[in-house]
């Protein structure tokens, strides 16, 4: 049971908030839900295609310098993520270039090769597929609260300027809640996730030591 908790997606020690892989990303794509929407694309993208890579390729592939390959290879399927959005909507790659960049520093430090490299293909893609989910998706859980209080609208990716805004308040924000926009804000939020799981994560640990 213990064991179970440890390796949990979300409490576990190597989840997104428990070793803050990927913060970079947090803070870089979480300023609009459309660029956190990209994000959470380039991160299943990446983590998946590195995964099947390694595995299907693992006869062929080096053993020594595995470091250097798994780095060659996130990024190149982050590069390939940014070609390709670049030639369906060249505004949006653009605002998004820079966080796309750091999805492979998020899929290598959160060693989840390491970790899924003795579980059967399909179980190593599920699972390298559900972190990069739950990563992703903290990221757009940001940006659905920094994005309504910080620029009083919501956007999806799309249209000749890279987002398409579903709704807008054209009001002007009232400073504190502007204040949420910036990366500043977006610090100030992560810092509050971090001691609500922290608090939450402790009162787990306590569950489990008792049982």
């Amino acid at each position: 049971m213990k064991e179970r908790y440890q390796t949990h997606l979300f409490w576990g020690t190597q989840a997104p908030l428990s070793s803050l892989t990927g913060a970079g990303l947090f803070i870089m794509a979480s300023g609009r839900t459309a660029f956190s929407l990209v994000s959470l694309g380039a991160l299943l993208w990446v983590y998946g295609l590195s995964i099947i890579t390694l595995f299907l390729g693992k006869p062929l592939l080096p053993q020594k310098g595995k470091s250097v390959l798994r780095i060659f290879l996130s990024s190149f399927f982050a590069g390939a993520y940014l070609l390709i959005l670049f030639l369906l909507n060249p505004l949006l790659a653009m605002e998004c270039t820079f966080f796309i960049i750091l999805t492979p520093a998020a899929c290598i430090g959160s060693e989840i090769i390491d970790r899924v490299e003795t579980l059967e293909p399909e179980d190593a893609l599920s699972r390298a597929l559900l972190e990069a989910l739950v990563l992703g998706g903290l990221g757009f859980a940001i940006a659905l609260i920094r994005e309504p209080l910080g620029f009083g609208s919501l956007s999806v990716p799309g249209g000749p300027w890279g987002f398409v805004e579903l709704f807008s308040n054209d009001e002007d924000a009232f400073v504190p809640l502007r204040i949420i926009a910036s990366s500043a804000g977006a610090f100030f939020l992560l810092g509050y996730g971090l001691a609500l799981f922290r608090y939450y994560k402790n009162r787990l640990n306590e569950s489990e030591d008792l049982e």
